[in-house]
């Protein structure tokens, strides 16, 4: 006997209160069309227009958008924060990515399990130790930190963006956490 399918949130989200509009209607279609499921962080944002055109605004531009960092290395940064804050939503959806863009399923699985264990390049160890420490302790961020990244060939700009990213996935790890978000069973075998 199975058991029925876990709701993606734990909590129950008024579907009424700001629905969403044509665009963002499309925009679901449109992640339907091209991953075949519709990733249930979309889901649990689709309660509300203003909050889900919020999220998927800044997660499009950090994600997508022009940078120095590829969208890999965005990626194993989302992952090593997930890793961090033990997320299991962003680490079986965040490690997909990594597994599927990389073409290496080890390094999927090592950057969920402990990202050191990677043959990283010393320029994007110090981006994933500084996404880590910035999770980890983030009191304890200083200039030297700061200075670690620029030795090791990061320019200010893409600072900003390993910054940027970590902090996106901190917030949305903890929104998981609250809600109890379930990751889609697609994404447990992707990129195997």
């Amino acid at each position: 006997m199975s058991k029925p399918p876990k709701p993606v949130v734990a909590l129950d989200m008024p579907k009424s209160e700001e629905a969403l509009n044509d665009s963002q209607s499309r925009y679901l279609e449109v992640c339907e069309e091209k991953l075949g499921f519709v990733p249930n962080v979309l889901k649990a944002y689709a309660w509300h227009a203003t909050k889900f055109d919020g999220f998927t605004r800044l997660y499009n531009d950090l994600m997508l958008g022009p940078s120095g960092l590829t969208k890999l290395e965005r990626e194993m940064i989302a992952v090593v924060v997930s890793s961090t804050n033990h997320c299991y939503y962003c680490l079986t959806a965040h490690g997909a990515a990594v597994r599927k863009l990389s073409g290496d399923p080890i390094l999927g699985e090592q950057m969920v399990m402990n990202y050191r264990t990677a043959d990283l390049t010393p320029k994007l160890r110090a981006a994933l130790d500084f996404a880590y420490a910035l999770t980890k302790n983030p009191i304890e961020i200083d200039e030297p930190d700061r200075q670690a990244l620029r030795d090791a060939g990061w320019s200010d700009r893409e600072i900003w963006d390993i910054a940027a990213v970590a902090a996106f996935f901190n917030m949305s790890n903890r929104m998981s956490a609250a809600t109890d978000k379930q990751p889609n069973d697609e994404y447990h075998s992707m990129g195997r």
